[in-house]
């Protein structure tokens, strides 16, 4: 590391300091003590302004009429390598990095959203990844051949604000020397650097304004579209809640495991080729017309009919589908997934948070959808199963999401 112990010293000053003043001294959620995590930081001064667990926002977002929450509209995905060995001064120093985002921009939409997960070879470094909640990338359709990439870390960046996004990077990885008003004395860039940056968008209008790319036809899209595919998505009965995600026990207990995935779209058939009675279909079910979307609130209706669905109309949804793997009614996947527009092409980059992998690669096949093909020789791999004839899967990866207080280097 290139810090002087002058300036750590400096550093664990002022947050002491600052912990005292904020009366945080005695508060449960201490990142560091040697027999802990290896650090010898004061509390987090932060700590009871935000949740225990990263990756937790949906009590501070804002909501439709029909009480679905809307995800923040910007978002940033950066892909960490590790420049060294794990050491203590390397966890010091990332923690300290990430209560400098905290104390830069307030935990809400127009403040910033950020999570700082843990990738394979993280563990595969410290020779613990059996020892990990999660596992190495696998291919899990018969018509993708995705790139498996594993990296150290990822950190999430999501705000209203997308200049936010890019202050935080300059300030982490570049040479701003500030970020809101915060001095940046330990940057994350003095242990990571940046692999991959992916970039995207979530909302009411937007995908219009990104539309020119490859994959999308010439005006496809009306500013009322949510996504590239026309449909909002994120209903709050088609998506698990934070708790249900949340590793509820055992030494990972508080945290969760998360899929990145990269897809592509082709959107020519989907628009050009379908009418909205045929889109509704392959989205949902056969079951419902256009005019039910509307009312469909904050839940979709499914009747549980897929393998009659298929016999009957030589079609199935990709929501009735995924509803197959449900637990006592619920889903097992919080997905917070967003459209982007890298390498010019129409895509979406899926982000799933779950208790265990076994539920995405669960879910996943769900979407596959191979059981139906028996009930209707017009379903293929692709062929009017879903939405897998419009969407390839690009690249995998997998991560740990540990939670707040336990952020910096977990199983060091």
């Amino acid at each position: 590391m290139d810090k002087t112990m002058t300036s750590r010293r400096s550093a664990l000053a002022r947050l002491g300091a600052l912990a005292g003043t904020l009366g945080l001294s005695g508060c449960a959620q201490v990142l560091g003590s040697a027999s802990d995590s290896g650090t010898d930081l004061p509390p987090n001064p932060h700590a009871d302004s935000l949740p225990d667990q990263q990756f937790a926002q949906n009590a501070h977002l804002p909501t439709d009429e029909a009480g679905n929450d809307l995800q923040a509209h910007y978002r940033r995905l950066i892909f960490l390598t590790l420049d060294g060995a794990p050491s203590d001064d390397a966890e010091r120093t990332v923690e300290r990095g990430m209560r400098t985002i905290e104390a830069a921009y307030d935990w809400r939409p127009d403040g910033l959203f950020h999570v700082l997960a843990w990738g394979t070879d993280y563990f595969k470094r410290l020779g613990k990844l059996s020892a990990a909640p999660i596992s190495e990338p696998r291919v899990i359709s018969r018509t993708d051949d995705p790139d498996l990439l594993e990296f150290d870390a990822l950190l999430i960046l999501e705000s209203d604000m997308p200049s936010r996004l890019t202050a935080v990077e300059n300030a982490m990885f570049g040479s701003a020397d500030t970020l809101g008003g915060e001095p940046v004395e330990d940057p994350l860039g003095d242990v990571f650097s940046i692999a991959e940056v992916r970039t995207g968008f979530l909302g009411k209008g937007l995908p219009a304004e990104h539309a020119n790319v490859e994959g999308i036809p010439v005006g496809a899209l009306s500013e009322d579209d949510p996504t590239f595919m026309g449909f909002f998505s994120d209903r709050q009965g088609t998506q698990a809640s934070e708790d249900r995600v949340t590793i509820d026990s055992g030494r990972f207990a508080g945290g969760t495991t998360l899929h990145v995935s990269h897809l592509t779209q082709s959107l020519g058939g989907w628009w050009e080729a379908l009418d909205d009675t045929e889109r509704v279909a392959r989205m949902f079910s056969p079951e419902f017309d256009p005019s039910d979307i509307p009312d469909f609130g904050a839940d979709v209706p499914f009747t549980d009919a897929v393998r009659d669905h298929a016999e009957e109309f030589d079609v199935v949804g990709h929501h009735e589908k995924v509803a197959q793997v449900r637990r006592d009614g619920e889903p097992i996947v919080l997905r917070r997934d967003f459209n982007t527009t890298d390498g010019d092409q129409a895509g979406v980059h899926f982000l799933s948070f779950q208790r265990t992998l076994d539920h995405f690669r669960a879910t996943r096949r769900a979407m596959n959808g191979w059981y139906v093909r028996d009930d209707s020789r017009s379903i293929t791999d692709r062929e009017n199963n879903g939405i897998l004839n419009f969407i390839d899967v690009q690249s995998r990866a997998n991560f740990y999401v540990p939670r707040r207080d336990r952020r910096s280097f977990p199983l060091y």
